[in-house]
């Protein structure tokens, strides 16, 4: 039986939200390895001027731990 861990990680992007989950998997990649999946919960953009800057997600990260 495999014993998994969830982590909650907010990520962000000029870019797009797809970015901005890639951002999150890569930095949590650095320090923990076994990564399963990736749980979107919440987007939310900021905008300057009518035009959207960032794209933000607060994402859950599944890892199995060893």
């Amino acid at each position: 039986m495999a014993v998994l861990k969830v982590i909650e990680i907010m990520a962000e992007s000029p870019e797009s939200w797809e970015k901005a989950t890639q951002n999150a998997v890569d930095e949590v990649c650095k320090t923990v390895r076994n990564v399963e999946s990736v749980y979107i919960q919440h987007f939310q953009a900021v905008v300057n001027e009518g035009k959207i800057t960032k794209y933000r997600i607060n994402a859950k990260i599944s890892f199995t731990v060893d």
